[in-house]
C-alpha cells in the first residue's frame, strides 16, 4: 500500500502520471491516427519509385542526382531514428510524434511546389527527419496507449503489417498519382493526411506519462553519426561499387562510429538505446529478422518495377496496381496474425512466412523477356505478399512485449533503424549484384546489355535476395513461445 503522506505530498503527479497512462476514449480511433501516419511515414520509402522518369524531365535531373531523391529520405529517416525514439521517451512521445507529423507535413507541402531539384532535395531531407522523429514514437504510443495484452498484440501485429505493405502500397499511390495528376501530388496528399493528425491527435491519443533524464548526447552523436554514414556508404555502393572512396571512408566511418556508441551505451545510465533490450532471445531475434526480411524483399520492388515498365512496356499506374496482390497478401496476413499469435506462437508464424518468402524470390529466378504478368509474376507476388505478412507482422508484438516503459521509445526506434538499414543494405547489395551479372553478361548497369542480360542480373540478384531470406528461417525457429501478459506500459 502506498504511503498516505507521500501520495498527498504530490497530487500533481500522481494525477497526471494516472490520466497520461490511461486508454484513450476511443481507443479504436487512436490506433487508426497512428497507423495511417505510420503508412504515411513508411509510404514515401517507394511511392516516388515510380514517379522518377517524370521527376527528372520536370526539374532537370542528373541520372546520379535523381537516386538522391529517394536517398535523401532514406539517409535522414534511418540516421536519427534511434535519436527520435529516445527523445520521445524523455520529451514526450506524443509531443515529438506531433512535432515530426508537423515537420513531415510542411516538407511534404514545399517538396510538391519544388522549382528546383535542390529544393525537391532539401524537402525530402527535411520530410525524413520529421519521419525520424514521428516514426518510432507510433509504436511506443501503441504500447503505451493499449493496456490489455491482448489488444496491444492486435494493435502491434496491425502496425507491423501496414509497416510491411506500405512498400508496396507506395508503389500503387505512387503510380495512381503519377498517371492521374502529377508527381507533386505524390507529395500533397501528404499534406491533408498530416493537417487530421494534427488535429485529432492531441484529442484521442493521449501522452504517455514522461520519463525524465539527461539525453544521452555522446550516445545520439555517434548513433547518428555512425547510421547516417553507414547509410550513406550502402547507398553509394549501389551506384558506385564497393572499392569506390567514397564508399569506403563513410563504411570504416561508420563502423567506428557505431563501435564507440556500443562503447558509450555500455557505460550510460540513460542510453539512447539501451543494450539491454538484446538480452531477451525473443526480441534479438525479432531485430534480425526485421533486418534480414526487408533487405531480402526489397529487391522485389526494385526489380519488378524495372521489368515492368522497362521491359513490359507497362504504364506507372499499371506498374503500381500490378503490386496489389503483394500489398494485399500482407494486409490479410496481417490482420489474422493477432488470431493465430495467441494460438500458436511466434514460431510456427514467423518460420512460414520465412519459408514463403524463399519459395517466392526463388519463383522470380524463372523470370525471362517474354515473362508475362498472369504466369510469371502474379503468383510469386501473391506469395511473397503472404509470406511476408506472416513473417514480418509478428515481430512488432514480440519486440515490444515486456519492455520497461521507459525503454518503450528506445525500442520502437530500434526497430524501425533495423528496418531502414535493413531495405537500404539490402537494395545496395543486391543492385551491386545486378550491375556485376550485367558487366559478366557483357553489358553495363548505364548501358544495359539487352533485354536477356538485364533479365539475367534481376535474376542473379534475385538469387541471393532467396538466400538472404533463407537465414530469417532457422533465427525463426529460436523464437520461444511467450504469452504476452505484460507489455510495455502494463502496470
Amino acid at each position: 500500500m502506498p504511503d498516505r503522506t507521500t501520495t498527498a505530498n504530490r497530487p500533481a503527479t500522481v494525477t497526471r502520471d494516472r490520466v497520461d497512462r490511461e486508454a484513450p476514449e476511443r481507443p479504436g480511433l487512436a490506433l487508426a491516427l497512428i497507423v495511417t501516419c505510420t503508412l504515411m511515414l513508411i509510404l514515401d520509402t517507394t511511392v516516388m519509385n515510380v514517379a522518377l522518369p517524370r521527376i527528372r524531365s520536370d526539374l532537370g535531373f542528373s541520372a546520379t542526382g535523381l537516386a538522391w531523391v529517394m536517398s535523401g529520405y532514406t539517409l535522414s529517416f534511418g540516421g536519427l531514428l534511434l535519436l527520435g525514439g529516445r527523445a520521445g521517451d524523455i520529451l514526450g512521445r506524443r509531443r515529438v510524434f506531433l512535432a515530426g507529423i508537423a515537420l513531415f507535413t510542411v516538407a511534404s507541402l514545399a517538396g510538391g511546389l519544388a522549382p528546383t531539384a535542390g529544393w525537391l532535395l532539401a524537402a525530402r531531407v527535411a520530410q525524413g527527419v520529421g519521419a525520424a522523429a514521428a516514426g518510432p514514437n507510433t509504436i511506443a504510443l501503441i504500447a503505451t496507449t493499449f493496456t490489455d495484452a491482448r489488444e496491444r498484440v492486435r494493435a502491434l501485429a496491425l502496425m507491423s503489417g501496414v509497416a510491411s505493405v506500405a512498400f508496396a502500397v507506395g508503389l500503387i499511390v505512387g503510380g495512381v498519382l503519377t498517371q492521374l495528376g502529377s508527381w507533386r501530388w505524390v507529395l500533397f496528399i501528404n499534406v491533408p493526411v498530416g493537417a487530421v493528425a494534427l488535429a485529432l491527435t492531441p484529442r484521442f491519443v493521449r501522452e504517455p506519462a514522461r520519463h525524465p533524464a539527461r539525453l544521452d548526447l555522446a550516445g545520439a552523436v555517434t548513433a547518428t553519426a555512425g547510421v547516417g554514414a553507414l547509410v550513406y556508404a550502402l547507398l553509394h555502393a549501389a551506384t558506385a561499387g564497393w572499392s569506390h572512396a567514397n564508399t569506403v571512408v563513410p563504411l570504416v566511418a561508420g563502423a567506428a562510429c557505431l563501435a564507440a556508441f556500443l562503447a558509450v551505451e555500455a557505460r550510460t545510465a540513460a542510453p539512447v538505446l539501451p543494450l539491454r533490450l538484446f538480452a531477451d532471445r525473443n526480441r534479438a531475434a525479432g531485430y534480425a529478422n526485421f533486418f534480414l526480411g526487408p533487405a531480402a524483399m526489397m529487391s522485389t520492388f526494385f526489380f519488378l518495377t524495372q521489368f515492368l515498365q522497362n521491359l513490359r512496356g507497362y504504364s506507372a499506374l499499371t506498374t503500381g496496381l500490378a503490386f496489389l496482390p503483394m500489398a494485399a497478401g500482407m494486409f490479410v496476413m496481417s490482420r489474422l496474425v493477432p488470431w493465430l499469435l495467441g494460438r500458436s506462437g511466434p514460431k510456427p508464424l514467423a518460420v512460414t512466412g520465412s519459408l514463403l518468402m524463399v519459395a517466392g524470390l526463388l519463383w522470380l529466378t524463372r523470370l525471362h523477356p517474354g515473362t508475362h504478368y498472369l504466369t510469371g509474376i502474379l503468383g510469386p507476388m501473391a506469395v511473397l505478399g503472404v509470406g511476408g505478412g506472416l513473417g514480418f507482422a509478428p515481430l512488432n508484438p514480440v519486440v515490444m512485449a515486456e519492455v520497461p516503459p521507459a525503454d518503450a521509445g528506445a525500442a520502437g526506434g530500434a526497430l524501425q533503424t533495423m528496418q531502414q538499414l535493413g531495405s537500404t543494405l539490402g537494395l545496395s547489395v543486391l543492385v551491386t549484384v545486378y550491375g556485376s551479372a550485367l558487366r559478366a553478361s557483357g553489358g553495363s548497369a548505364s548501358t544495359g546489355s539487352g533485354p536477356a542480360g538485364t533479365v539475367h542480373g534481376m535474376t542473379t540478384a534475385f538469387t541471393v535476395a532467396a538466400a538472404i531470406a533463407a537465414v530469417t528461417v532457422p533465427i525463426a525457429l529460436t523464437f520461444r513461445r511467450a504469452q504476452p501478459v505484460r507489455a510495455a506500459g502494463s502496470p
